[in-house]
């Protein structure tokens, strides 16, 4: 299913000197644009398949619930099965158990709304499956699931092995994936010194250099029409993600039901539809800007209207976008600098606690 928040707009024209190459793949359950700037068509298309080489294999050992035969779960999944049978020690890759640290560390500074280890309860919402229909709410399920108490801090690190100390603890990276493989990406192009590039992973951007002598700019979509609203020029290392209610979801008895998931409730948040977050490059220990615009949004759209600031505070986030379950569209000053509304009739309030519209 395609995560496809943010529209891509390249606005290139043919005046352009030096060469620029586009490919696309699918993979992470969603659409991936690659798009290389300055380089012969002969290295770019050898560089874009190097890229969607690795974010296959990424994906094939990061899957929560695809085997990758029949008789071969994912990385992720023996892990799982691992957490489920007790507490001893099972080897893991070097740079999983990397990636479970920085997730902990993310986590804990999202006061556990991004949380990973809820795996179990997003399978029982029907989100771990290609096509998403209404499910029977099982109530007396999610109320023990919540109680059981996954969380990240359950998982113990040791050196290249790893255990839970909680039985429920099953691990969905979906969150996590996407903005990793942004880093991965970005680092290998820097690398291989391309002047300018736009790795696109469904509605997760990041921007290397730029176009001339352009910036790469980019549309960010509203989450109940099928054009963009506004645009913005994201500049050299900046990356840009939009976590909304509008691609993984289903409707029953006139409600939306989406995939991101409340923690603390166990059911999906309703009183957000979508929030973009903007993030320059910056890091929060080896945490890069491809990770953070992947997993910050979420505890953006988990949290109350009233605590959506702090939520964006913890992570050192200036520029977001919220807009709630009515529609309206809330900007943090420092991102209300950056957009260009397509329509002259947006209303929009600037805002630099969410609470002020929130009484």
């Amino acid at each position: 299913m395609r995560y496809i928040f943010i529209l891509t707009c390249l606005l290139l024209t043919s005046c352009l000197k030096e060469p620029i190459y586009q490919s696309q793949g699918y993979i992470f359950g969603t659409l991936i644009d690659i798009t290389i700037y300055g380089e012969t068509e002969d290295r770019a298309h050898l560089l874009s398949d190097k890229i969607l080489h690795d974010f296959q294999s990424l994906h094939n050992r990061l899957h929560a619930w695809k085997p990758i035969s029949a008789n071969k779960a994912s990385e992720l999944g023996e892990l799982n099965s691992a957490f489920a049978q007790g507490n001893n020690p099972v080897p893991i890759s070097p740079d999983l158990a990397s990636m479970l640290a920085d997730i902990t560390t993310l986590s804990v500074k999202s006061n556990g709304l991004f949380n990973p280890a809820i795996s179990h309860l997003i399978g029982v919402w029907g989100f771990q499956r290609d096509n998403f229909s209404p499910v029977n709410i099982d109530t007396e399920k999610i109320k023990s699931l919540v109680k059981a108490n996954p969380k990240m801090t359950d998982i113990v690190l040791k050196g290249n092995t790893a255990y839970s100390n909680n039985p429920s603890v099953k691990l969905d990276l979906g969150g996590y994936a996407k903005g990793y493989a942004l880093d991965v990406a970005a680092a290998y192009l820097r690398e291989q010194h391309v002047k300018g590039a736009l790795i696109n992973v469904g509605g997760n951007i990041i921007a290397i250099g730029q176009h001339g002598d352009k910036p790469w700019r980019v549309g960010i979509q509203h989450p109940r029409a099928s054009t963009a609203i506004a645009t913005l020029d994201l500049l050299d290392g900046w990356a840009i993600g939009t976590s909304g209610d509008y691609q993984r979801y289903f409707m029953l008895g006139g409600k939306r039901y989406s995939h991101i998931i409340d923690p603390r409730t166990g059911y999906p948040t309703q009183h957000t539809q979508a929030v973009t977050v903007l993030v320059p490059p910056q890091a929060i220990g080896k945490i890069q800007a491809g990770v953070l615009s992947d997993v910050v949004s979420k505890p953006i759209f988990i949290e109350a209207p009233e605590n959506k600031s702090k939520a964006a505070q913890a992570f050192g986030i200036e520029n977001y976008m919220v807009i709630d379950d009515k529609s309206h569209i809330f900007v943090s000053p420092k991102m209300a600098e950056k957009l260009h509304w397509l329509a002259t009739d947006v209303k929009f309030t600037t805002l630099n606690n969410l609470a002020q519209s929130h009484p």
